[in-house]
């Protein structure tokens, strides 16, 4: 589908790795802009209203039709890539030291992000 799309209009011209991973990070930066400068809470609610829920599809949509756009151009089995990836990320992430964790050290968290704590 992505690639009719780019060879319907003639841009694999412009589709070098450079300026597709270009496309891709400025695509998530826009995804980032909806929830700058609000918390996780402020966030969450945000993605509960319809203008920032349709914006934010939007802007998902865009970055993996670039992701797409570059493994298309550079010849990167996505469905491999990710198997490969999660096989990796099991070895380096084992459920047991991770789960409920972002850190070996951390503590574990069962119910949504924790409030950074007064000291």
């Amino acid at each position: 589908m992505v690639e009719r799309f780019v060879r319907e209009r003639d841009w694999n011209q412009f589709h070098t790795p450079k300026n597709l991973s270009v496309g891709m990070a400025v695509e998530a930066a826009e995804l980032m802009e909806l929830f700058q400068w609000h918390d996780a809470d402020g966030s969450a609610a945000l993605m509960r209203q319809t203008r920032t829920r349709r914006a934010a599809g939007e802007e998902v949509a865009d970055v993996m039709i670039y992701c797409l756009a570059f493994a298309n151009r550079t010849g990167i089995d996505v469905a491999g890539a990710i198997r490969a990836k999660l096989a990796k990320n099991r070895r380096k992430y084992p459920v047991r030291t991770y789960r409920g964790r972002f850190g070996p050290d951390a503590p574990r968290v069962t119910a949504g992000p924790q409030k950074p704590r007064s000291r």
